[in-house]
């Protein structure tokens, strides 16, 4: 998946945008995000999606198994916050909170309105932010997001341990993947006994493989004269879209214009 994600990022349609202007909009829209009701958030999800999918043509079972992975996450925590339990003798306390409620002996247990309410909005910021995220991950590669970092003056210490991050994710991807090849042809997940024997067996060897890629990475650094900073060059031949622009900021003005509305009372329903 990771490997499809940096192909993807490639290849897009939006890839001859410059690289600054779609890091300003996706963290633009990500302030927007964390700042609205779950209305405008909802709206910023379904315009994300067009931006992703229409115009940069991510195939749309990629981005939708990504925000799956987001909402799945989110609905194991999410219960936490939607049941709660009190004694029997304190039922008049939450009788105006509980939706609907079972109670087993002296414990009463409910699902609650104002849980349920907060759980909502978690789950819209989540997935909301998570799309602007997703765009920025898919339409710009990584080493282009650093080029862009370096060009607005952050630390290169920073860019550099970013970038280290960014290839052991694929050396570690790599590794684990020939790990388990290995393990599957030789009948290592047969049985529950034998797959957590194979399992704990991947762990050790995967620890060991990845102290060896990252020596051989430095060795690799130290011949080609590294000198405490990482380099990379990349041709810009970027342009300009005066269309998306106008429609990146008349859509975040909407949004804004949305959420003032929503302060105002205007939509005090939702």
């Amino acid at each position: 998946m990771s490997l499809q994600l940096d192909t993807l990022a490639y290849t897009n349609q939006l890839r001859k945008l410059p690289p600054e202007h779609k890091l300003i909009f996706a963290f633009t829209t990500l302030i927007i995000s964390l700042c609205s009701h779950p209305l405008v958030q909802i709206l910023m999800v379904l315009w994300m999606t067009v931006w992703i999918v229409i115009y940069a043509r991510i195939p749309a079972g990629v981005y939708l198994r990504l925000l799956m992975f987001t909402i799945v996450f989110c609905l194991t925590s999410l219960p936490a916050l939607i049941v709660n339990g009190v004694a029997i003798t304190n039922l008049q306390i939450v009788q105006l909170d509980s939706w609907y409620g079972l109670t087993f002996g002296q414990l009463y247990i409910y699902v609650s309105r104002s849980g349920s309410i907060q759980a909502w909005g978690i789950l819209t910021r989540a997935i909301a932010s998570t799309s602007c995220l997703y765009f920025l991950m898919l339409t710009v590669p990584f080493t282009e997001i650093l080029q862009t970092l370096r060009w607005l003056k952050f630390p290169a210490l920073l860019t550099d341990l970013l970038l280290l991050m960014y290839r052991f994710i694929f050396i570690l991807l790599k590794t684990a993947n020939e790990l388990l090849t290995a393990q599957n042809s030789r009948g290592g997940y047969r049985t529950w006994y034998t797959s957590m024997k194979s399992l704990v067996l991947l762990i050790g060897q995967l620890l060991q493989r990845t102290l060896q890629q990252y020596s051989q990475f430095s060795l690799g650094l130290q011949a080609r004269g590294f000198a405490g900073e990482l380099r990379f060059w990349h041709p810009r031949r970027y342009h300009s879209s005066p269309r998306y622009t106008i429609e990146a900021i008349c859509g975040c003005v909407v949004l804004i214009g949305l959420e003032i509305c929503r302060n105002a009372g205007i939509f005090t329903r939702i």
